[in-house]
């Protein structure tokens, strides 16, 4: 059944990885925004498979594995020697999009601990308002993530008394600067009041900034999940940033409230990098 949502006059350029981009894409087609993939990350698996057989191989000595975002659980549940999740073991989440990931990898919904629903923020500060009330001392925990990235929840379970190991299962890298993605953003730089750029990480912004290190970014839009990438995008010289929480309903409710009716966009020139 076709949407009758009214569609806006404005685009959004969604920024995440790519499978995570086209699914966010075709949701918010179906709701009558104007979207379309330009992934600012690509995800590439890690090479320590050893350790990733190992980790399913002794998963029941923890008391909780913490996944940091979608990837992880997509990398660490993709192994060949990948098993039926242990019931007595915790699988923790930042948020909805790990959550529902988890879930449908194969994680029961009680297992799951997240963020209260009414949380302004889904990330680690918020999870660990659910995790700190428990007992850790002596407990073994597992952190399921890319390389690199924060450790603060980790060192919050340390000195709560937990034994915290870390498994990095993919790694970020610069992504692919097609000539299509490079169509996209030209288009959006030269007529940025037309477009909404959304942003899911700081990691992100950064890579555009280095695609494109000197363009005006005054009169540009972005719509970030927390506070941290508005930072990143504010620094950026993005002269708007609306912050939303990071479930799919409260991101299409922001994009709805910038609709612009009309008029054009102001125009300027940037000479465009071409892939390496």
């Amino acid at each position: 059944m076709r949407s009758t949502a009214t569609r806006l006059p404005i685009r959004v350029l969604v920024t995440r990885p790519v499978v995570q981009a086209e699914t966010w894409v075709n949701d918010m087609i179906a709701r009558g925004v104007d979207a379309v993939a330009l992934p600012l990350i690509e995800i590439v698996p890690a090479v320590d498979k050893a350790a990733l057989t190992g980790a399913w191989a002794q998963l029941e000595v923890y008391k909780l594995v913490m996944f940091v975002s979608p990837n992880a659980a997509a990398h660490f549940f993709g192994s060949a020697s990948r098993g039926v999740w242990p019931q007595k073991v915790l699988a923790a989440s930042p948020g909805p999009g790990t959550s529902a990931s988890l879930q449908a990898l194969g994680v029961e919904r009680r297992c799951i601990m997240e963020p209260d629903v009414d949380s302004l923020q889904f990330d680690s500060e918020a999870l660990w308002q659910r995790l700190e009330h428990l007992d850790w001392r002596g407990a073994r925990v597992l952190v399921v993530s890319g390389q690199g990235g924060r450790d603060w929840l980790a060192q919050r379970l340390q000195h709560a008394g937990a034994e915290v190991d870390f498994l990095s299962v993919y790694l970020r890298a610069p992504p692919q600067w097609t000539p299509r993605l490079l169509e996209l953003a030209g288009q959006a730089l030269n007529s940025p009041l037309h477009h909404l750029w959304f942003f899911s990480s700081s990691e992100a912004v950064q890579q555009l900034l280095q695609r494109f290190p000197r363009p005006s970014w005054m009169h540009s839009r972005a719509l970030v999940t927390h506070p941290r990438i508005a930072q990143a995008a504010e620094e950026a010289g993005f002269s708007e940033v609306t912050t939303s929480r990071a479930d799919f309903e409260s991101v299409l409710a922001c994009i709805q409230s910038l609709g612009i009716p009309g008029g054009s966009g102001h125009l300027f020139s940037l000479p465009l990098t071409r892939p390496q």
